[in-house]
């Protein structure tokens, strides 16, 4: 009896600590909102055109190796308080990366409708997702391997088509990136109410980047498919 009452206690405080690990890389996600509008305003404002002009190679270059030092950062960072201030500053820079695809929409009549439905449909996908993957009795971790192997092949296909500008084939790494983020965001959430994710920062930085990839893609398509030019 005495050992039932201690696995009962066990599982109860791990269920309590997988409750608040997810409540907390919910609200850290809310708060990360803020330094990435502040920093897509920033960006919607900058020459982002001239940098492309100028060397291309260099600014994708340049992208790539600030974003995976930020994230490498954080993940150094993720059990101090630091962490917190290094997931907000790159939060904002990734809010001014935003500015290219944002400066082209709001270039379309329709543009800033687009953007609100992007955002919409984003948000939607999140909360159904979450819905989905905070249900502990549904194990999703079988997926990890999977995304991994997409993400790898799909990142080839960007450096492929940045030399190519193949239009066909940039719409449907969109279309696939969208059906990635999901399942990362299914996946990660499903891990933080399972026990496999502890750490609220890396749990906040990993669902971000997918939202924020998914964003930038489903605008993307809007613009490709509904962007209005008159």
């Amino acid at each position: 009896m005495s050992d039932d009452i201690q696995v009962l206690g066990r599982e109860g405080t791990a269920i309590v600590a997988e409750n608040k690990v997810l409540r907390n890389t919910y609200a850290m996600l809310g708060m990360t909102m803020i330094p990435t509008v502040i920093g897509a305003m920033v960006g919607i404002n900058m020459n982002f055109a001239w940098m492309m002009a100028t060397s291309p190679i260099m600014l994708f270059v340049g992208i790539m190796a600030t974003v995976y030092g930020m994230t490498w950062l954080i993940a150094k960072n993720a059990n101090n308080a630091t962490g917190v201030w290094l997931l907000f500053a790159f939060t904002f820079i990734m809010g001014v990366l935003l500015g290219p695809i944002l400066q082209h929409a709001l270039h379309l009549s329709n543009g800033a409708q687009l953007i609100g439905m992007a955002a919409g449909g984003t948000a939607i996908s999140f909360l159904t997702l979450a819905a989905i993957g905070s249900n502990a009795k549904r194990d999703f971790s079988f997926m990890g391997k999977f995304l991994t192997i997409g993400m790898v092949i799909v990142i080839l296909a960007i450096l492929a088509n940045f030399f190519f500008q193949v239009p066909a084939l940039s719409l449907t790494i969109s279309a696939v990136v969208i059906l990635l983020m999901a399942g990362f965001i299914l996946y990660e959430i499903n891990q933080v109410v399972r026990g496999g994710q502890t750490n609220y920062i890396l749990a906040t930085m990993s669902i971000y980047i997918s939202l924020h990839n998914m964003f930038t893609n489903l605008l993307h398509l809007l613009m490709a498919f509904t962007g209005n030019n008159d």
